[in-house]
């Protein structure tokens, strides 16, 4: 993995919301040989189901979203739903990540014990139970018909913390560097925990900073050491996954400015 110092200009681009929480863009973050991240291209965040009137327009006139790569499982989709955002012309694509392709789809077997978990070991999980719809993300990243994308799942930390590993080694940006943005979320986890304690999908969520709500950078450093020692990193897991050389180079062109 790459050596790369921190971007001092990492937490600036959160982008605050009055019902969305967890959200910031990719963009700022150094690649390896030169230059960081573009903005304005992706965003990460916590479920969206919430958002007012106001949090449409910012996201669709200001931000100009298209596209919503949405990473919870069907029954949290059944039951949350979308609220304002599925009636407006974003385009929704759900695209779970879950730890096996044969897993029962149900948000309880994501973490049966939410207060006890070993997070590094459920990311390495989520990652061999979805090749196939980080592919399909990757490529709905690279349309530039599709800009801006957002993708979620529920607290924007876990599933969303996976999916944007990858796409941020996979262009180059150090481990440092992608643990930092995953800890980010670290200063809006009280935030996210109390909406989505209230929320049927996730009741009886632990206090944040234990168990399924902890949030530390050494927990996606040993995801990024394991990724690297078994798959030689994301590019390479990508490319055996389905992803083709061209869509590689498209990512890095479409992620790196």
């Amino acid at each position: 993995m790459s050596q790369h110092p921190v971007s001092q200009h990492m937490t600036s681009r959160w982008i605050d919301f009055d019902q969305i929480d967890n959200v910031r863009d990719l963009g700022g973050l150094p690649v390896a040989g030169g230059g960081a991240t573009r903005f304005g291209v992706v965003l990460r965040s916590s479920t969206l189901q919430q958002a007012t009137c106001d949090d449409l327009s910012h996201l669709v006139d200001k931000l100009g979203l298209r596209t919503v790569i949405d990473l919870r499982l069907p029954d949290e989709v059944e039951r949350e739903g979308y609220g304002l955002i599925g009636d407006s012309e974003v385009h929704i694509a759900n695209l779970p990540i879950r730890k096996s392709p044969q897993s029962s789809l149900a948000a309880r077997d994501l973490v049966p014990d939410k207060t006890r978990v070993d997070l590094t070991e459920l990311y390495g999980q989520l990652l061999g139970g979805s090749g196939e719809h980080i592919v399909e993300s990757v490529r709905l990243i690279i349309d530039p018909a599709r800009h801006s994308v957002l993708f979620h799942c529920a607290a924007g930390k876990d599933r969303t913390g996976v999916l944007a590993a990858i796409l941020l080694d996979a262009v180059g940006v150090s481990a440092e560097a992608i643990a930092h943005d995953y800890a980010l979320t670290n200063e809006r986890i009280q935030r996210v925990r109390d909406r989505l304690d209230a929320l049927p999908s996730y009741e009886g969520l632990p206090q944040t900073n234990t168990g399924i709500l902890a949030v530390s950078p050494e927990v996606m450093l040993g995801f990024l050491r394991n990724l690297h020692a078994e798959h030689r990193g994301a590019a390479e897991w990508l490319l055996v996954n389905g992803l083709s050389p061209a869509e590689l180079q498209r990512l890095r062109e479409v992620l790196v400015g």
